[in-house]
């Protein structure tokens, strides 16, 4: 999708701090840390949201199995760390591409605040 933001910066058109990529994933530094460690994984297929039908269990497999890669690299997998999927408008998602929040790095709370 030409105008997802997401979709520019997994082909490097927009800058990010890129915290990992390979040939389906990159996984970016958010803009608007809601925690000390706060990244977004993201598949580089354009997929809306877990309700899209591209979101094909073998890709979805396999960004759960990264994310303790992950915050084993950003060193809050021994603390704890919470991910996060928000899915549609009323379930947070600001952003029309599938993408995880991993956040760490202190005590969070639920809800958020």
């Amino acid at each position: 999708m030409s105008d997802c933001i997401f979709c520019k910066i997994a082909k490097h058109e927009l800058g990010s701090a890129a915290v990992y990529e390979d040939n389906d994933f990159f996984a970016f530094q958010d803009i608007n840390p809601a925690a000390p460690a706060h990244v977004l994984l993201i598949p580089k297929k354009h997929v809306v949201s877990l309700l899209d039908q591209g979101a094909e269990e073998d890709l979805l497999g396999k960004m759960m199995a990264l994310v303790p890669r992950l915050a084993k690299k950003l060193g809050i997998a021994d603390d704890g760390f919470r991910m996060v999927i928000n899915t549609g408008r009323n379930g947070g998602q600001t952003v029309e591409h599938l993408h995880i929040h991993i956040l760490g790095g202190r005590a969070l709370q639920w809800p958020p605040g």
